[in-house]
């Protein structure tokens, strides 16, 4: 069964796309078929994946609003991509007026889900409509979160929306995990940060080990690649290699309880 992961938090600037090309590219390396999707106005995953947003034609704008196939680039690093551009900034706008607004974006995976074993979707950082088009199409949600104080304040906010898509609009939507991200162990607020996104959400889900951060990340979406092809060496890959196997297990996990 294909996984759709959602990367989805409200908060800005906590390594949400960067997690989500990488993820997607060491997915890749094991073998799987994997699906992007750009679901950001902002399109920075489109951007780090070395395509101009200003040169597109098509992006899931189209079939959020129009109800077109979505439109996939083949073949970006190793993987596929649903990009975007600013277009779907008017789409939370004239989705309010849409009927089932709510299942379009899940309409228009359905068809493609046979071609993959993974679609990963880098929502935007807000809690409006697109996000909560992502978690109704979705099967998981993983949520990084920077281990920085004031952004761990937020996640309860998140939390609660995730509740009330499970209780009307996915009622089979999983919690993948938790990813503390931006993390410097060198730095005391950072450890006592991690520590309590460990004890506050470990008994909802997974706490993965920690993503560092690195200015080779930054370095690799200048170059518009994955990590893994800017610096073969790097020791994130490591951790990175390590939830890419955590994700090919929730399949494996039990379906979210009824609420």
């Amino acid at each position: 069964m294909t996984c759709i992961i959602a990367l989805f938090n409200q908060a800005g600037g906590v390594g949400k796309t960067t997690l989500t090309q990488n993820l997607g590219d060491r997915l890749k390396a094991r073998g799987h078929h994997v699906l992007l999707v750009d679901l950001d106005p902002q399109a920075s995953l489109t951007t780090f994946m070395g395509v101009a947003p200003d040169s597109l034609e098509k992006t899931p704008f189209d079939a959020l609003v129009n109800e077109e196939p979505l439109f996939i680039l083949k073949d970006v690093h190793g993987m596929d991509l649903a990009p975007a551009n600013i277009t779907l900034s008017a789409a939370e706008i004239q989705l309010v007026n849409l009927e089932f607004r709510e299942a379009r974006l899940k309409e228009a995976l359905d068809p493609k889900r046979d071609d993959y074993d993974f679609i990963l979707i880098d929502c935007p950082p807000s809690l409006g409509l697109l996000s909560y088009t992502s978690l109704v199409a979705a099967t998981h949600v993983l949520i990084p979160i920077e281990t920085h104080f004031k952004a761990f304040q937020g996640t309860n906010l998140l939390l609660q929306t995730v509740a009330k898509v499970r209780k009307r609009g996915n009622r089979s939507l999983q919690i993948a995990g938790f990813i503390p991200s931006r993390y410097a162990a060198t730095n005391s607020q950072d450890r006592r940060t991690l520590q309590a996104i460990r004890e506050q959400f470990g008994s909802i889900g997974t706490v993965y080990e920690p993503i560092p951060r690195l200015t080779a990340f930054a370095d690799a979406s200048e170059e518009q690649v994955p990590l893994a092809i800017y610096d073969p060496n790097n020791p994130a890959l490591k951790v990175l290699d390590q939830l890419a196997v955590q994700m090919e297990k929730l399949n494996d996990s039990p379906a979210a309880p009824q609420e």
